[in-house]
């Protein structure tokens, strides 16, 4: 049996073998036992407690960490990784362990964030269930390794790379990966994750794909082209141009194994709110990249923001399909981004399926900047997120938080969607948590619906002159904001967001309902087909309304053949359950800490399971916790 071919057994019976359920990243499941008629009478039928919080409770680690993990399962089997890279496999019928493996992953390096979402695995296929090493599994850690474990014992594999461990740090410098890496036949390939904003010459934000039995590195590929013969080489315009770091893919590839093509999102360059070091459109970067699995050379790009200034990276997995359009079927590709913005692509050539023009955006009025002329827009394709933000988009519970409101967007500059970073001070809407993030989305093939959940968050970003200002004293005047140093550069910058913190009711933000949805996207047509607010961030006894203002959301979505869309994602720490077909919430269910992960489902023993990671996030200020949480019906 190839690869291929058990990936489709694994799909058609039920199981969850990958990230996105199939390589493609669609995360929809064929199984309906669980559907719109008995979604009512769902309920726990077992839960399972990492122990996760021992290791960090009470510590600084705790403010940054994240349980965002999707487990998978193959054969009757769970596997997953916690926060710090602990990976641990348990029964799918009962939740009870077999095996933990701790990596003993560096928590004292200085991470923007502490999570992992989740492990790959990879299949021998000239073995058979039960064989000795018939199946690794694969977890990428936040201190930059790739460990592969076998799947029965949970044991480092001793012929891959050194005793089981290849070092991604060597030669490269500092990366961390949160994302499961990618498999395609017999290569495992991963991209990296790294700080931001603190300074031009980053680590390159190389993918490098290794030899699955043996971790050999097979090939790598930098998206920040170093080379003067590469066609992108002149895009990337001054003496620091081409010591630009990152440019990075953080978030999970998908592959297409009948193709030979992996699909590779990629970041912003370093640093993200200042570009005139790297004039020109900076090709490769900020876009979606085909690569030849086999050779490791780029097939076709295609780039969703020119000369990113806006820390618009491509947040999410590609989703594969094939999508009918006009009577025509097309092998497509579909990105959600941070703008708001969703591409669809033919995967084999990179043309666009719907229509995309480019548009006029505003210009810098920063010395040195080089801002693109003009921006990608979907013409025909919905978008989503706030988009521009003047006095009269200011909120407030009373009239004395609105006025507050009121005064802090009147000192600002907004002109639009990608109005560029300025010394006044600039309204970034939508902000860099989106629009879309690494929610991404889920794709219906059945009612040939596109699942995607929203934020309606704008950030603040403002400019600094180095030699006139420090972060301490930026600090000072904003003690709230994230400080940037941008070093290699002229300026520092400073980052925050439009609310309020308040004593009692936590966050308030300062611009009108709602600040998260979840849609429907029709993709024969490309119509809206329903939109509605997606969970709570306020006490609806408190404030009558607060049940259609949805919730910031970190976490995405499921769709299933039940035509059932599932999520958790809120502030409110919930699972939700939606009809795919009108956007109604038929079933809700609180959890035992926030469920800032995506969740799975499978069938095992004829019993249909979803699941999902209840763990909180540090720095949304959800409840922690450490929980795998299992919901069947009788």
């Amino acid at each position: 049996m190839t690869h291929a071919q058990r990936e489709t057994s694994f799909y058609t019976t039920g199981q969850w073998a990958n990230y996105g359920n199939d390589p493609g990243g669609m995360r929809y499941s064929p199984l309906d036992q669980i559907n719109t008629g008995n979604i009512r009478t769902l309920k726990l039928a077992w839960s399972y407690q990492t122990g996760e919080l021992d290791t960090y409770h009470g510590t600084e680690v705790a403010s940054k960490a994240a349980f965002e993990a999707t487990p998978i399962m193959v054969d009757g089997v769970l596997y997953f990784s916690t926060p710090t890279n602990r990976v641990i496999a348990i029964r799918a019928v009962s939740g009870k362990e077999i095996w933990t493996f701790d990596p003993g992953a560096d928590l004292q390096r200085g991470y923007s964030e502490i999570t992992s979402r989740g492990v790959s695995k990879w299949i021998d296929t000239d073995l058979h269930p039960g064989d000795p090493g018939y199946m690794r599994i694969l977890v990428a850690t936040i201190d930059g390794r790739l460990i592969a474990l076998d799947a029965i014992t949970g044991a480092p594999v001793p012929s891959f790379g050194d005793q089981g461990t290849i070092d991604l740090t060597k030669g490269i410098g500092s990366i961390q990966v949160t994302s499961p890496p990618a498999v395609i036949n017999d290569l495992i390939i991963t991209g990296s994750t790294m700080g931001d904003n603190q300074r031009l010459d980053y680590p390159a934000g190389v993918v490098r794909a290794f030899n699955a039995r043996t971790g050999t590195l097979a090939w790598s590929w930098d998206p920040i082209p170093r080379d003067p013969s590469d066609p992108g080489y002149t895009t990337w315009q001054g003496s620091k141009a081409h010591r630009t770091g990152a440019a990075n893919a953080w978030a999970p590839l998908s592959t297409d194994p009948d193709r030979d093509l992996v699909f590779v999102p990629t970041s912003c360059p370093s640093p993200d709110y200042y570009g005139g070091e790297r004039k020109g459109d900076n090709r490769y970067a900020n876009s979606i990249v085909a690569i030849r699995a086999s050779t490791g050379k780029v097939v076709w790009h295609f780039q969703t923001v020119h000369h990113d200034i806006w820390d618009y990276d491509l947040p999410a997995q590609p989703v594969l399909m094939d999508l009918v359009k006009d009577g025509t079927e097309t092998p497509a590709l579909v990105v959600v981004t941070k703008m708001g913005h969703i591409f669809v692509l033919n995967r084999e050539t990179g043309k666009a399926v719907f229509p995309v023009e480019e548009r006029e955006v505003p210009p810098s009025d920063v010395p040195g900047e080089q801002t693109s002329k003009t921006q990608p827009f979907p013409t025909v394709l919905p978008t989503f997120g706030i988009r521009a933000v003047t006095v009269d988009d200011a909120w407030g519970p009373t009239p004395e938080l609105r006025q507050q409101a009121i005064d802090r967007i009147g000192k600002l500059k907004n002109q639009g969607i990608f109005t560029p970073p300025g010394f006044q001070g600039t309204i970034v809407a939508p902000s860099n948590v989106g629009g879309m993030n690494w929610s991404g989305a889920s794709f219906d093939p059945e009612r040939k619906l596109l699942i995607t959940n929203t934020n309606r968050l704008a950030a603040v970003i403002t400019l600094f002159q180095r030699n006139e200002e420090s972060p301490a004293t930026i600090n000072i005047k904003l003690p709230r904001a994230e400080i940037g140093r941008q070093e290699g550069t002229p300026y520092l910058m400073s980052r925050d967001y439009l609310f309020t913190l308040h004593p009692e009711d936590g966050i308030l933000m300062q611009t009108k309902p709602p600040w998260g949805t979840l849609a429907a996207v029709r993709m024969t047509t490309g119509e809206l087909a329903w939109e509605v607010p997606l969970g709570l961030m306020l006490n609806p006894e408190k404030y009558p309304g607060a049940g259609n203002w949805g919730s910031i959301n970190i976490g995405g979505a499921i769709t299933t053949a039940g035509g059932l869309a599932f999520i958790a994602a809120t502030m409110d720490g919930s699972l939700r359950a939606f009809d795919t077909e009108t956007g109604d919430l038929l079933w809700e269910e609180t959890l035992p800490a926030g469920g800032q992960a995506t969740p799975m489902t499978y069938m095992a023993d004829g019993k249909q399971y979803i699941v999902i990671a209840a763990g909180g996030h540090g720095k949304l200020g959800t409840k922690l916790g450490d929980y795998i949480l299992a919901y069947s019906v009788d």
